[in-house]
């Protein structure tokens, strides 16, 4: 084993006696990742009500763990048998439409929302949209 050096000894000394506080960098590289993260929903399959709880929970989960980019897949509606049903509006009867209505209309929702992707939204060739999420400090 070697000795200690006299200036080896002086640092531990001051760092020992320093109110300074020791940055935690794993911490600060935790909390980069949590920062710039992005998630995915899929709501194939899912009724219209369910869908809504579902994106509901999905968006204040994410806010709370400091997710920045969702990505929300509804697909495009194009297999949905609610189109053909006479008594149903056809743009808000399908995910990719009703899903977005609901967010907009959802104020709880939209105070942790910068940006909702409309335009994805009114494309016909997508079957998802993105939304950014405020900082939440």
């Amino acid at each position: 084993m070697s000795k200690i050096s006299d200036r080896d000894k002086k640092v531990w000394e001051k760092f020992i006696t320093s109110k300074e506080k020791v940055i935690d960098k794993e911490h600060i590289i935790e909390r980069k990742k949590i920062l710039h993260s992005e998630k995915t929903i899929d709501l194939h399959g899912y009724t219209l009500d369910n869908a809504n709880l579902e994106i509901e929970k999905f968006i204040l989960d994410c806010f709370e763990n400091r997710v920045k980019k969702i990505n929300i897949i509804t697909g495009k509606g194009n297999r949905s048998k609610n189109k053909e049903d006479l008594y149903q509006s056809k743009q808000l009867s399908i995910l990719k439409y009703s899903v977005p209505n609901f967010i907009k209309k959802n104020k709880n929702l939209m105070e942790k929302i910068l940006i909702i992707d409309l335009d994805s939204v009114n494309n016909p060739n997508k079957g998802n949209f993105d939304i950014i999420l405020k900082k939440n400090d």
